[in-house]
């Protein structure tokens, strides 16, 4: 085990150093000029210059990488080119938020899409399975800012039972945060539950039809045992594949439902840092979202060795 994980945790900071790289590249490749930005419209090319060099951004590429990475190092991601703040302060305020957003949108999907998944594949060729089938294609087809948009109307506008947009810190106010908070976690839950539906059914079916589930019935086993115990545990590698990266794309993805909701998350800072041209918070940014990625990944191969030990074994003699 000690083996499997220490390769693991290898691959993983190889990954991560060509992430750095990746965006260290790709941001500086995005049209536009950051020291024409952060001078205005009305910028001199003096002024212009100077915000260059004040930030070394007149310095050539293999320079200026090798600074910056001396700075993640040192776990500093440099300052905001448009507030002066430096970038850690930043998203360590919002990436709490986001976190908390993808938690909670990942209990929904995980509760509603497994449940669902194994009702579809139980009663196939019934009409819960077409319910249930015809649900996960509604997930997966509507916009999820449609119908964020429609939440807040019926929930906020025509019920008043939850607040439209914003956000309460749970420290200040656990009730508060929770009413703030739970529209959007089902909004952003709702479309991977349809995916996790989806996968989670056809990993039921490839189960239930396998001798170890028909020696299982033959046993006189309950059929909660059989299907839950047996059919259900052998399907989650499958299962939690998606949903490690689901819970990636939910850190990264939740922009659309943070600017409609209003929330001060990650996918807000994303879009004000990419519109005002600020390199350090973009590179912090996207770089705490592609570790996050990584780390899931990583957390994800741990419990695959947990669920089904051949693989931990099939890992450590590779």
């Amino acid at each position: 085990m000690i083996l499997y994980l220490v390769n693991r945790i290898g691959q993983a900071l190889i990954t991560l150093l060509l992430a750095v790289v990746v965006v260290f590249l790709g941001v500086r490749a995005l049209p536009g000029d950051a020291a024409t930005a952060m001078a205005g419209q009305e910028g001199t090319p003096e002024t212009i210059d100077a915000i260059r060099e004040l930030y070394g951004l007149d310095q050539p590429l293999p320079v200026q990488f090798v600074k910056y990475l001396g700075q993640l190092l040192q776990g500093d991601f440099g300052r905001s080119t448009s507030t002066g703040v430096p970038v850690n302060e930043v998203i360590a305020r919002a990436l709490p938020v986001t976190l908390e957003l993808a938690v909670l949108a990942m209990l929904v999907a995980v509760a509603v899409g497994i449940l669902l998944g194994v009702v579809a594949a139980v009663r196939q060729g019934k009409p819960a399975e077409w319910l249930v089938n015809a649900a996960a294609l509604l997930g997966l087809s509507v916009p999820s800012f449609w119908l964020g948009l429609m939440a807040i109307l019926l929930f906020s506008v025509i019920l008043g039972w939850l607040p439209a947009s914003g956000f309460v810190p749970f420290s200040e106010d656990p009730l508060g945060n929770l009413e703030h908070m739970i529209m959007p976690a089902l909004i952003l839950g709702m479309s991977m539950a349809a995916v996790v539906i989806r996968q989670t059914r056809a990993a039921m079916l490839e189960s239930l039809g396998a001798d170890y589930m028909r020696t299982a019935k033959a046993k006189g086993l309950n059929p909660r045992e059989v299907v839950f115990g047996h059919g259900l545990r052998n399907s989650l590698i499958s299962v939690v594949t998606i949903v490690g990266l689901q819970l990636g794309f939910l850190i990264s993805g939740a922009v659309v439902t943070e600017q409609v909701f209003v929330i001060p998350g990650i996918g807000k800072l994303t879009l004000d840092a990419i519109f005002t041209r600020d390199y350090p918070m973009i590179q912090g940014v996207v770089l705490v979202v592609a570790a996050a990625y990584i780390l899931i990944n990583l957390l994800t191969d741990v419990v695959y060795s947990i669920i089904d030990p051949r693989i931990r074994v099939r890992g450590e003699a590779h």
